[in-house]
């Protein structure tokens, strides 16, 4: 086994048929097809499944890309370090609900891990997409929360991916608003006190069930509800229409709108935040650092 046959196979594995990349790589299509059916009886698996539109990945290969992927991640920063030279951008993706300490820790790992070049992803999307990222290896790490009623749903649907889901901390429900709101100076705020205002929850496509919703008022009818994709329009929303959402209570003001504020909603639910990540298969230097900084945000 070779570092060579290694970056070969993540970038079949990147393009999805072999013909497009051997081009990309300037070697004859003969001779990666050669080198990836000699890593395979090396190792003996199976990476691609070979159709007529090109490969797919098999689930034993997989988690072998997975190694292989920090295997050359490794190499690349031994060269960078000893060599001085750049033997390939430092890569580092994750996939997360709509948390503002995700994208603070995001900035402190690349802080970091500065360099010259580098190529780092940070996604705050859909639960599902985030359970599917991770899985097929786009992200290193995904951030999202269970409570008692979703468990059940994810825990099934992580086992069955062969994802692993590690607490990161507990919390109690809480609802974000402007700080103008009429709620504003309430120190507990009820279910009934908020009725009169619009509920804004974060959109989740095809898979929009109350299991992949990442707020705990799922289950409870609303009479005004906005669905919205991005942080930046909730909290605009929040801002011009008295409207609220019901999250962690974290809040960073270098992230979030400083017009917004956390207040503790009297509701009996626990909210379990964590991340997820390939079963079986150990973190790189960034998805240890990523964690590390969360925790120090969570403190």
């Amino acid at each position: 086994m070779t570092l060579k046959q290694l970056e070969y196979i993540c970038k079949v594995a990147e393009i999805g048929n072999i013909t497009d990349a051997a081009n990309e790589l300037f070697i004859a299509q003969p001779s990666l097809t050669h080198a990836i059916i000699e890593l395979e009886n090396e190792m003996n698996i199976t990476i691609f499944s070979r159709t007529n539109k090109g490969v797919t990945i098999t689930n034993e290969g997989e988690e072998f890309l997975a190694y292989a992927r920090q295997v050359l991640e490794q190499a690349n920063l031994l060269n960078e370090k000893y060599k001085n030279e750049k033997y390939r951008s430092p890569k580092f993706s994750v996939s997360c609900q709509h948390y503002s300490f995700c994208v603070t820790a995001f900035a402190d790992t690349i802080k970091e891990f500065d360099s010259n070049q580098y190529d780092f992803t940070i996604r705050e999307t859909q639960t599902h997409e985030i359970i599917e990222d991770v899985y097929n290896s786009k992200s290193e790490i995904g951030v999202l929360y269970l409570s008692n009623k979703n468990k059940e749903i994810i825990t099934k649907l992580l086992k069955k991916n062969d994802l692993v889901f590690y607490n990161l901390f507990k919390a109690t429900p809480h609802v974000f608003i402007s700080k103008d709101h009429p709620l504003a100076n309430k120190k507990i705020i009820t279910i009934e006190d908020l009725k009169p205002y619009p509920y804004l929850t974060y959109e989740q496509g095809n898979y929009n069930s109350f299991y992949f919703k990442e707020e705990f008022l799922s289950t409870i009818d609303v009479d005004k509800n906005i669905m919205v994709r991005d942080r930046a329009t909730l909290f605009n929303l929040a801002v011009s229409l008295n409207g609220y959402t019901v999250s962690s209570g974290i809040i960073l003001k270098d992230v979030n709108a400083s017009s917004i504020i956390a207040k503790p909603l009297l509701y009996d639910e626990i909210m379990e935040i964590g991340y997820i990540k390939k079963k079986n298969v150990t973190l790189s230097n960034y998805g240890n650092a990523y964690i590390k900084y969360i925790m120090n945000y969570l403190k």
